[in-house]
């Protein structure tokens, strides 16, 4: 049973973290992307060894690695909890300046410093829950940063509700914060050896309740068009315009289906997300992403073929094609460790909360992980319209992620 005199720190450490600028840049070539990123997580890992995990650092990279020693004689697998501290290249994350909303009664939230910017109740269905709920808000000016800070600060006020409350049975527990998950590098340099655990839990989630176990599988497809450039003056059947090879083969992507403002649940899509060039080197990034691996392959010989058909309209131009594999749906792996989903679904039935299992039109860092040998679905932190400046959560939420967090060690430590 949690101790409901608990005082919780979740709020009180989640105000303060946001007001680091952790925000990532997908432009970067470094690692991190952003060197700010590393601000926060140095204090966190002082914070951490302040408050009695003498272990905490954070390396090279960024990363920041505790451990909570085990208080049981059970020998039980060591699960660790993950979140990250780098916000959306999207939105700026300078100078946030967070709005608690108390005894929030219902109706759309206008935001202090711009008042265009209305998180509707239409929009954000989620607010009918939260009647009585203390939201939290940005000034409409930035995002809010929940977007994992919250996810950062509910594992840190779990170790603080462990570290007193030594009655309470766990196993080791692995804490670690990542730099730039919003950037999709999150556990690029990750040490996994270092960080020693059998399975994991990022608590990255958003709704009360959710429970993430199935993420799309995504590769990067590169597409090329080559053309010839000639003086436009002198160029008469001799130019071969790269962008304008670029343009027929966009406008021959299907109208109907396979894109992301035409798909929904379970359907997936070929996205393209960039184009840049001139006549001579015109190149296309896209996203493909499916919850069936296989499926991957189809759409991109679809796209190889509609770019073979373009260059075929104007000869003496030529293609390159590249497919980069991203991640796979971490249910692959999930699948072979049932108990780590299975404790988390307890977890939340202890705590009166109905499961919510919706596939992730995404994917996480538990992906990645997951097929790196450390088993990771995705827990809820009450994170809402992340990546903008209508972010918002519910104080209530943050101290359920707290709860949860605990609730779930203690199963693995029961079983």
């Amino acid at each position: 049973m949690f101790d409901e005199n608990y005082r919780f720190t979740c709020v009180e450490k989640f105000l303060k973290y946001v007001k680091y600028d952790t925000q990532s840049d997908d432009e970067s070539e470094t690692f991190p992307s952003t060197e700010k990123q590393k601000l926060l997580s140095s204090d966190l890992a002082d914070e951490l060894r302040a408050m009695g995990l003498a272990d905490a650092r954070m390396d090279e990279w960024g990363y920041v690695m505790a451990t909570l020693p085990s208080n049981t004689d059970k020998k039980i697998a060591t699960i660790a909890f993950i979140a990250h501290v780098d916000t959306s290249p999207a939105v700026t994350g300078k100078n946030v300046n967070p709005v608690i909303n108390k005894n929030y009664q219902g109706g759309d939230i206008v935001l202090k410093n711009d008042t265009t910017k209305i998180i509707k109740t239409d929009e954000n269905p989620q607010l009918k829950d939260m009647i009585g709920f203390d939201i939290l808000t940005t000034d409409g000016t930035t995002l809010l940063g929940a977007d994992d800070k919250a996810g950062v600060a509910e594992i840190m006020d779990a170790v603080n509700y462990w570290l007193s409350h030594p009655e309470v049975k766990h196993g080791t527990v692995k804490i670690c914060f990542t730099p730039d998950e919003e950037v999709g590098r999150g556990t690029e340099k990750i040490n996994l050896k270092k960080l020693d655990a059998d399975y994991a839990y990022t608590v990255d989630g958003s709704t009360r309740g959710e429970l993430e176990t199935e993420t799309f599988s995504a590769d990067a497809v590169v597409v090329k068009f080559i053309g010839k450039n000639i003086h436009p003056g002198f160029a008469k059947n001799k130019m071969i315009n790269a962008l304008k090879i670029a343009a027929t083969f966009l406008d021959s992507l299907p109208k109907e289906n396979l894109s992301p403002e035409t798909t929904e649940n379970r359907e997936g899509f070929v996205h393209p997300m960039a184009i840049s060039g001139n006549e001579e080197l015109a190149t296309i990034k896209f996203i493909v992403r499916d919850f069936l691996t296989g499926k991957l392959q189809e759409y991109e010989t679809l796209l190889e073929d509609l770019a073979d058909k373009a260059v075929a309209k104007y000869p003496g131009a030529e293609l390159d094609f590249e497919i980069i594999e991203q991640y796979r749906n971490m249910k692959e792996v999930l699948d072979e460790h049932p108990h780590v989903e299975q404790y988390a679904v307890e977890a939340l039935k202890r705590l009166n909360i109905e499961p919510i299992r919706n596939p992730i039109r995404g994917g996480t860092d538990g992906s990645r992980l997951s097929f790196m040998g450390l088993p990771t679905p995705n827990i809820f932190a009450g994170e809402h319209s992340f990546h903008s400046q209508l972010e918002w959560i519910a104080i209530q939420d943050m101290e359920m992620a707290v709860k949860y967090i605990v609730e779930i060690a203690k199963i693995w430590e029961e079983h």
